[in-house]
């Protein structure tokens, strides 16, 4: 993150860039009240966006399913990303854009709530520690199930997080920074912020599998992005159900998500991955990220 801490932060607000302090959201907001909004969070590499424009698709996307308006357009919107990042001074870090169904009563009626908020967020962020990146992260089975997918569509980002947090509570309790989270089929969705990834080799050869978006998950940006470079270096990509037991078993095994990138896992459930080291296929995905972002962070 390139941003000086001398240099006030500025909030993007319904048009207008103000003081964090002044960046004020109702305290009749449905977003506040009962999570009724969506969000993206969107990372800087060398003052470019990476997918802004996949991001901002998405975030129309899952607005309206909700039958929510967003009371700008998408060009504005990427504007104001851009404007946001500026003012922040923010060339290597994290944006986080929010619309929320706006200020309404106590009822759950949404269509009382007038006026959408919409606000934009340009920052650092670091999910795990430096080192994790070369040793591994350990992790585990939460008990916590992904919510049904008849009851809120995983395509859906939605500032409603409850699910998620109460399985990452249960990480953080016993001493561990992730969870995985099982579908209500028993298989393997996702984990409490990032999508997961494991390695096979079949006869020598090494085949990446990954939960498919059916099992709960959320489509992520950087999961489509490290699906694409794994095409590229030649390594099989299989988007299939996996159990308890595949992540047991694997050969290798790592996390992706906007902020967290392309993160090792060694162990879970306390059982060692392999040899208990990050696997050349994890590598060379992470050295394939780094150099994608490094040299030309795609913004489409």
């Amino acid at each position: 993150m390139t941003r000086s801490p001398q240099l006030p932060k500025q909030v993007w607000l319904n048009g207008k860039l103000l003081p964090p302090d002044q960046a004020a959201v109702s305290v009749y907001d449905h977003g506040l009240l009962y999570g009724d909004g969506v969000f993206e969070g969107i990372r800087t590499y060398g003052g470019r966006i990476l997918k802004l424009r996949t991001h901002l698709q998405r975030l129309y996307e899952s607005a309206k399913v909700l039958r929510l308006s967003i009371p700008y357009s998408l060009g504005e919107l990427e504007a104001a990303c851009r404007q946001t990042v500026g003012a922040n001074h923010c060339d290597n870090g994290y944006v986080r854009l929010c619309v929320t169904r706006g200020s309404g009563t106590l009822g759950l009626n949404p269509f009382v709530c007038h006026d959408p908020c919409v606000f934009i967020i340009a920052d650092a962020i670091a999910l795990y520690p430096a080192e994790v990146y070369g040793k591994g992260l350990s992790v585990m089975t939460s008990s916590v199930i992904r919510n049904h997918p008849k009851a809120l569509s995983p395509r859906i980002k939605s500032m409603n997080y409850l699910n998620n947090i109460l399985a990452k509570i249960e990480a953080i309790e016993a001493g561990l920074l992730e969870a995985v989270m099982l579908n209500h089929r028993g298989h393997v969705s996702e984990c409490t912020g990032d999508n997961i990834f494991i390695v096979r080799r079949n006869a020598g050869e090494p085949c990446l599998c990954t939960p498919p978006v059916h099992a709960g998950i959320l489509n992520g940006v950087t999961r489509n992005i490290v699906i694409e470079l794994s095409r590229q270096i030649g390594i099989e990509v299989q988007c299939q159900d996996l159990t308890p037991d595949d992540l047991h078993t694997c050969d290798e095994m790592f996390l992706t998500g906007t902020a967290a990138e392309v993160i090792p896992v060694t162990t879970i459930d306390q059982r060692t991955i392999a040899d208990g080291r990050p696997g050349p296929v994890t590598k060379r995905l992470i050295d394939a990220f780094r150099t994608l972002v490094r040299h030309h962070a795609p913004e489409d």
